[in-house]
C-alpha cells in the first residue's frame, strides 16, 4: 500500500511483524502524528529491492523534498533511504540507541558481578 498524499519532510520508518510473523516495513509521515495521514507506506518484507521499487512510485522531485528519516540501524533501512530520499538526514531511532546501551551496560554488569563472585568464593 502506498498513500503518495501522506508524504511529508520528516518521515520514520521500521519493520513490524503482524500476523504469523509476517514482516512490513512501514513507512510514516513524522507530522501527523499517529493520526489520519500518516501512513505513507506499507510494504510486505524488509528487502531494500523491493521496498524501494515502491517507495519509487513517488516522483524524484518529490521524494527529495524530504529533509529527514528516522530509522534504525539496519543496512537495508540505510540503503532504503539513501536511495528514494536522497536529500534527506538519517536520524538514528532513540529506542535502538537506548537498547544497544542497555544491552552494552549489563554485559559488562553481569561481567564484574561474577568476577566479584568469584573474589568473594
Amino acid at each position: 500500500m502506498l498513500f503518495e498524499e501522506n508524504l511529508g519532510s520528516q518521515l520514520s520508518i521500521d519493520e513490524t511483524a503482524l500476523s504469523n510473523g509476517e514482516l512490513y516495513t512501514i513507512v510514516t509521515n513524522k507530522a501527523a502524528k499517529g493520526r489520519k495521514g500518516s501512513l505513507l507506506a506499507m510494504i510486505k518484507g524488509t528487502q531494500a529491492e523491493i521496498v524501494i521499487s515502491i517507495l519509487n512510485k513517488i516522483s524524484r522531485s518529490k521524494r527529495c523534498k524530504v529533509k529527514e528519516v528516522t530509522l534504525d540501524m539496519a543496512a537495508n533501512m540505510k540503503r532504503i533511504v539513501s536511495q528514494c530520499f536522497p536529500k534527506a538526514s538519517k536520524v538514528i531511532d532513540r529506542f535502538h540507541v537506548q537498547k544497544l546501551t542497555h544491552d552494552a551496560v549489563q554485559e559488562v554488569r553481569i561481567k564484574y558481578r561474577w568476577e566479584a563472585s568469584d573474589r568473594a568464593g
